[in-house]
């Protein structure tokens, strides 16, 4: 007995209108995008491709030959100097970016609950960016005259009679140079910490009290892992600036320490690029691998 089997009903197809109105849809949203791709393309990208060429290139005291060679990242990856400079900067980074992150962390917790009004708050935040009013090499140098021999902190404390003589530490040190560096970068952990914290939904927090939950229970089982995602974009900024620079080093340890982008300047300076750029691309995928943990780590789209 045969047995009929019903074919099933073919899609219409779809006016032409419509797949007109759909294909200038896409193209209006791709010549949008146009501009800011060219920008990027242009100013990010090209850059970028012209670091990497150039590494491979060879050269000598006088003039750079375009070749294809591994000489410069073999001597840069092969050199116990380029290792020891990796891991000062790397160490820079790490105790940069515990501090910011707990004075940071602190300061945008009181703006953000504990002053009750918005304009206080605006208030206080705005008096967090006015030391960006002025330059940072300016906010560096400034310490120069507070942590030097003669200066204020050492003149205190013979005053006060708890040292004899001078601490010579203080200046020109590696402690000067993380005193400076978390002067000026605390900020960008802060501004990302407060908005997000500024979001949390603060009858979540009231719950937890009427469950009876202590400020300590409810900061560590409420307030940090909501502020999760702040504190991530905050590493990110902070890790990133500290890797890069050079200025800071140099001038408060006084030439007696070093960091990746201080022996990038040096490099630039007696004109051996591909060096340089060789030193610039593994400093990028470092950075880019530690951003690339963080963001497996901590979400941070619903920031964005």
């Amino acid at each position: 007995m045969a047995i009929a089997v019903e074919q099933p009903a073919a899609s219409p197809a779809r006016p032409a209108g419509a797949r007109l109105v759909s294909v200038l849809g896409r193209l209006a949203a791709y010549l949008q995008a146009a501009p800011l791709a060219l920008i990027l393309g242009v100013f990010l990208l090209a850059p970028i491709l012209m670091i990497v060429a150039v590494s491979f290139w060879d050269y000598d005291f006088a003039r750079l030959y375009p070749d294809f060679v591994l000489t410069n990242y073999a001597e840069t990856l092969g050199s116990w100097v380029t290792w020891r400079t990796y891991l000062n900067t790397l160490k820079y980074a790490a105790i940069v970016w515990a501090l910011t992150l707990f004075i940071g962390f602190w300061i945008a917790y009181f703006i953000a609950f504990h002053v009750r009004t918005a304009t206080m708050q605006t208030v206080l935040f705005l008096v967090c960016t006015v030391p960006f009013l002025t330059s940072n090499i300016i906010r560096m140098i400034s310490w120069i005259p507070v942590l030097g021999r003669n200066g204020l902190v050492n003149a205190t404390l013979i005053e006060m009679g708890l040292v004899s003589a001078p601490v010579e530490w203080l200046l020109y040190s590696d402690f000067a140079v993380v005193l400076a560096m978390v002067h000026l970068y605390t900020l960008f952990m802060v501004t990302p910490i407060f908005n997000t914290l500024m979001r949390i939904d603060r009858a979540l927090i009231e719950a937890a009290r009427d469950a009876g939950a202590n400020g300590w229970q409810v900061l560590w089982n409420v307030v940090l892992p909501l502020a999760k995602p702040g504190m991530a974009i905050g590493t990110i900024f902070v890790v990133t600036l500290v890797m890069a620079d050079f200025i800071t080093v140099q001038v408060m340890s006084g030439g007696q320490s070093a960091s990746v982008a201080l022996m990038m300047r040096n490099q630039m300076s007696l004109l051996q690029y591909p060096a340089a750029a060789a030193n610039a691309v593994v400093l990028l995928v470092l950075v880019l691998l530690m951003v690339a943990g963080i963001l497996r780590v901590v979400d941070i789209r619903k920031e964005l």
